[in-house]
């Protein structure tokens, strides 16, 4: 027996990083879960690294219609979902005085716009004693440069877990945050810049983080889970989870 036997899942931005590791998690521990995803690569890899007890779907977590289709996958797979981890995003590394109406659009349709809609459509699915968790970032606590778009659009996505979890109440459905830091994925790969710039940055990480290291995100998936199962009394908070990043 699974600690999470039956518990019906969702995590958007499941087929790499964060979202994957806490896929992993649950189907470990019982859980029935369905992963979102984009691109063929990695739909396919989550596929075959998670096997045939997950549902792995193609949705743009930026797209309304994907949206609607998620949620009408959701109601027919599992008709409820206890568990719905809104994950997908990512941020671009853009100078202020270079960011485009396109990239700013960009970083608020996916951290922002994505989230709250995904949230409105599948809420109705989920019955007392369910959670969201929201994936905000430690860039909506600490100023970053050429992170501004991004950042900006993660505290908004703060104050959107605030909010739900006010108006979620009354239904019984909890909803708080988890606020990685500096985290041992591909995600960088999407950030727009060079090898060499990645490589930099993972330096300096290294050396201003108070733990002296990059998280893994399989530390990330606990604390998700931690939110979703077992932090009954906890309700609209932010869990940063950054080795210290923003509280030392």
């Amino acid at each position: 027996m699974g600690q999470h036997d039956g518990k019906r899942v969702v995590i958007t931005g499941g087929t790499t990083g964060i979202g994957l590791a806490t896929a992993k998690l649950l189907l470990d521990q019982g859980a029935r879960v369905l992963v979102t995803g984009r691109t063929k690569k990695a739909l396919d890899s989550a596929r075959e690294e998670l096997g045939k007890n997950a549902i792995v779907m193609s949705s743009d977590a930026t797209v309304l219609t994907d949206i609607d289709a998620l949620a009408a996958r959701v109601k027919s797979e599992f008709g409820a979902v206890d568990f719905l981890f809104l994950n997908a995003g990512y941020g671009k590394f853009v100078p202020f005085e270079g960011t485009s109406e396109a990239v700013y659009d960009e970083m608020f349709n996916l951290n922002v716009k994505g989230p709250y809609f995904a949230a409105q459509k599948l809420a109705p699915l989920m019955p007392r004693g369910s959670a969201i968790v929201l994936t905000t970032s430690a860039a909506n606590v600490k100023g970053i440069p050429m992170l501004s778009a991004y950042g900006a659009a993660k505290g908004a996505l703060r104050s959107l877990a605030r909010s739900l979890a006010a108006e979620l109440l009354p239904r019984g459905i909890r909803v708080n945050a988890i606020s990685p830091g500096p985290i041992e994925t591909r995600i960088m790969d999407r950030a727009g810049v060079s090898k060499e710039q990645i490589e930099q940055f993972h330096k300096q990480i290294v050396e201003v983080n108070p733990m002296k290291r990059w998280g893994r995100p399989e530390e990330i998936a606990k604390a998700a889970v931690f939110l979703a199962f077992d932090a009954t009394f906890t309700n609209g908070h932010e869990l940063p989870v950054d080795g210290g990043m923003t509280q030392l």
